[in-house]
């Protein structure tokens, strides 16, 4: 013991020694590297608003108005979160705008100062604010310069993170080297050498450690081996930037910290369907961002996925247990298919689910229709799910992955059967405020039902916000806000915010000619001119997509725009979708007169403005459309994220094109290169098209770049990682609680 002394006190004083350099080094990295990042991001704000405020400043018009329109522009891009405050100073050096926030130390700098490299950092009462002079140019004339204030109060909190995690790294590795001398001086060499050996072997039946030797080093074995597992664990959890994203990625999550436990994911949507046509059995891929984002992932965790089956030819398919292998050329999972009748699917999908919860949900000016019938189908058919996820479970503690609004009941009924599974529920669409949701008949048994899940997942914040307000007004549960958790009856639900992603690069990228040969051919196929200007839209018909809006914007840019007459077509990919609800039959209707006026208005002699594809198109089509598109416009009145947006992105590997986004998507939150507008302002849309169209190509390579390696970085896998890594940490924490009880219980029995 006098050794082991003689060994630990000493290197834990040069490890605290080396800590105590080390800390200032990286927190001085971390400042510098992070002050760099603001630089760029500074330049391209400036370079997205220079031509718009330009306008602004030499608009002929009273000065009062000009002062209005100025604060109303600098407030839409203090939307940013990371922003502080804005200022426009003249070539005089006078502050002649600036936003409330901005502080007094940010002072106009003299006309004769030269130009700053980079930002200044201030300190306020506020804390550290980044704060950068940025000239604004007209014609080789400088009008001012604009100043641009970020908060950087978020590097200072991950300056904390990071000196805590080299803190807890310096003290776990004093307490593992300490404890090896322990073992050391008090261990034979040969019973050391046994342990070693099964230790980094991870054999717990190793003879050195089966008791019959030396059964005293099997504690300090497992809780070596635990104590590593758990330093690996959290390194990957708060260090997720420094993994490689992908379907290995999410196999080794699975293998190392979830030991291959079984996933089951659950949706009413599967990802492969058998349709009967002429004589033979076509398969095909449904028109659904659920399917889009979660089909890699499944082949990456190689479960099973439990769906309804609504193919024609589906149940020719399957095997006798209702089970077929996919995808057809190489199986890597199996899709578990559930039958519904037809009064069911009427019922619990068109009736509950798509006139009732997707309105509700998306507040898009549609009413949402509640009858009594409809939810009994709902909650027959969510019980029906819940008897085939415990038929399918194959150990008492899976994994379930529930999907969506069509299954809201199905976590309570799968927690009330198999109470050891880690549920993760994620909801893809929108959570509207209480007021909203309060009209549901039914609302206190939806909410029950979500409860019932491990994990609740939303696309945004705000979405997770709503949730907690909804919950709060109408179930005596209890709200905790800042641990993002709720305690309902006896039991802890986690909910999150998991942004959606995509498969980066996309699988239908790969058979993709080169853009240019995607143009010509895109062109060719609806008979146009090789030079005319491409939009794209690509969507289900659906009311909450905003086609009408979309279509009023192309005709307005049109109107005030005449040059592109018969020099720029829109196209609209429009997959059927819910044809046997009213509300879709009537909205159908109005998009085809919509695009057949604006079409006998503009159009010509084989030139048509509005090109209108209702059918369905395959991955491959679709990203051959994306790589020929000019313009892609994505106008949702509302949605959760709307993945066609990073398809576009993703599809764009020649870091053209511009892509223009409803502020009301998911997607606006993250790709803030992109032309941001309110769908329903239809001249502010037709401007941002207008805008797109006359882009630079610099500029478009600079958004594009940008928008891609976010979309790259923050792809599907990491979009499913983090959950995983989430059950995986959940699971650990019920297992040592679940051991604690069982030490306790022994105690008390002896």
């Amino acid at each position: 013991m006098r050794i082991s002394l003689r060994f630990v006190i000493p290197l834990a004083v040069t490890l605290g020694a080396i800590a105590y350099m080390v800390v200032p080094l990286v927190d001085n990295l971390t400042l510098k590297w992070f002050v760099r990042d603001l630089d760029i991001r500074t330049k391209l704000i400036t370079t997205a608003v220079q031509d718009p405020f330009v306008e602004l400043l030499t608009e002929r018009t009273r000065d009062k108005v000009r002062l209005q329109r100025v604060q109303a522009f600098f407030n839409r891009i203090l939307q940013d979160e990371r922003l502080f405050a804005l200022g426009f100073c003249d070539a005089a050096g006078t502050l002649v705008y600036k936003t409330p926030t901005l502080p007094a130390e940010s002072t106009c700098r003299p006309p004769d100062a030269p130009p700053e490299e980079t930002g200044r950092v201030l300190e306020n009462q506020r804390g550290s604010l980044h704060v950068s002079s940025n000239p604004i140019v007209l014609e080789g004339k400088q009008l001012g310069e604009l100043l641009i204030v970020h908060d950087m109060s978020f590097i200072e909190r991950r300056s904390a993170d990071t000196k805590k995690y080299i803190f807890y790294l310096f003290a776990a590795i004093a307490a593992v080297v300490a404890l090896l001398t322990v073992v050391i001086a008090e261990l034979s060499w040969r019973g050391l050498l046994a342990g070693v050996k099964a230790l980094i072997s991870g054999d717990r039946d190793a003879q050195a450690l089966d008791g019959t030797r030396m059964p005293e080093l099997r504690p300090i074995a497992r809780d070596l081996q635990a104590l590593v597992r758990d330093l690996e664990a959290e390194r990957r959890s708060h260090d997720e930037s420094q993994i490689g994203w992908g379907p290995d990625a999410l196999r080794r999550i699975l293998r190392e910290d979830l030991k291959g436990d079984e996933v089951l994911i659950v949706s009413n949507r599967e990802p492969y369907i058998h349709e009967r046509r002429d004589n033979a059995v076509e398969i095909r891929q449904p028109a659904s961002g659920l399917v889009t984002a979660l089909e890699p992932v499944m082949r990456a965790c190689s479960g099973t996925w439990i769906a309804h089956g609504s193919g024609s030819a589906d149940r020719e398919a399957v095997d006798e247990n209702d089970r077929v292998r996919v995808p057809p050329e190489h199986p890597a999972y199996r899709i578990r298919r559930v039958w519904l009748t037809k009064a069911e699917e009427q019922g619990y999908y068109y009736g509950f689910s798509n006139e009732g919860l997707w309105p509700l949900c998306h507040i898009a000016h549609v009413r949402p229709t509640f009858r009594a019938a409809d939810w009994e189908h709902y909650r027959t058919v969510n019980r029906r799910f819940a008897d085939v996820v415990v038929d399918e479970a194959r150990t008492p503690d899976p994994i379930v992955l529930v999907q969506d609004y069509h299954l809201a009941l199905l976590p309570r009924l799968v927690r009330q059967r198999l109470p050891r599974a880690t549920i993760i529920t994620f909801w893809h669409i929108p959570w509207p405020n209480p007021e909203a949701f309060g009209i549901l008949p039914w609302r206190e048994a939806v909410l029950e039902g979500l409860l019932g899940s491990s994990i609740l997942g939303f696309h945004t914040q705000i979405h997770c916000n709503n949730f907690f307000d909804t919950v709060d007004r109408f179930l005596e549960a209890r709200v905790n806000r800042e641990t993002f958790a709720i305690s309902y009856g006896g039991e802890s639900t986690e909910v999150r915010r998991y942004p959606i992603s995509i498969e980066y690069p996309p699988a239908a990228l790969a058979a993709q000619p080169p853009v240019d040969a995607c143009r010509n051919r895109i062109r060719a196929r609806i008979g146009a001119d090789p030079d005319l200007r491409l939009g794209l839209g690509v969507d289900r018909l659906d009311y909450t997509k905003g086609i009408l809006e979309r279509f009023m914007a192309v005709e307005r840019l049109l109107e005030i725009e005449p040059r592109w007459v018969g020099k720029f077509s829109f196209v609209q990919i429009a997959a059927p979708s819910r044809s046997s609800i009213d509300e879709y039959q009537g909205f159908e209707a109005r998009v085809r007169a919509l695009a057949q006026r604006i079409n006998r208005r503009f159009g010509g002699g084989g030139y048509q403005p509005i090109i209108l594809k209702v059918e369905h198109h395959d991955a491959r089509e679709v990203y051959a459309y994306y790589r020929a598109a000019d313009v892609c416009y994505v106008s949702s009145l509302h949605d959760g994220m709307n993945l066609v947006a990073k398809e576009y992105v993703a599809a764009r590997d020649d870091e053209r094109g511009v892509l223009v986004l409803s502020q009301f998507t998911g997607a606006a939150r993250e790709l803030s290169e992109a032309l941001i507008v309110n769908p329903y302002d239809i001249e502010q849309s037709a401007a941002a098209l207008q805008l797109a169209l006359t882009m630079p190509a610099e500029e478009q390579r600079a958004r594009m770049r940008s928008m891609r390696s976010l979309v790259q970085e923050f792809n599907v896998y990491r979009w499913a990682g983090r959950m995983l890594i989430d059950a995986a940490r959940m699971r650990h924490r019920h297992r040592v609680l679940s051991s604690a009880r069982a030490g306790r219980l022994h105690v008390i029995n002896r």
